[in-house]
């Protein structure tokens, strides 16, 4: 037999919040957070931080992708 529930409490109200503060208090709850939406259309940290050494590399007239490895 499963021990588990999974609840949905709207912590925009205060009540919802007070009850997520008493349950971070629990030793044997575990709580997950939702991803925001349209989270997945967001650029990966690597895509970032090649545009990054894209746009330094025309600002300073180098090619810093070859400085940094990553």
């Amino acid at each position: 037999m499963n021990n588990k529930v999974i609840a949905t409490i709207d912590v925009s109200r205060p009540a919802g919040r007070k009850i997520v503060c008493e349950l971070q208090k629990k030793r044997t709850v575990t709580l997950e957070y939702p991803l925001p939406e349209g989270i997945e259309e967001m650029p990966t940290h690597k895509e970032v931080f090649s545009k990054l050494l894209e746009d330094l590399s025309e600002d300073y007239g180098l090619d810093m992708k070859k400085e940094f490895k990553f």
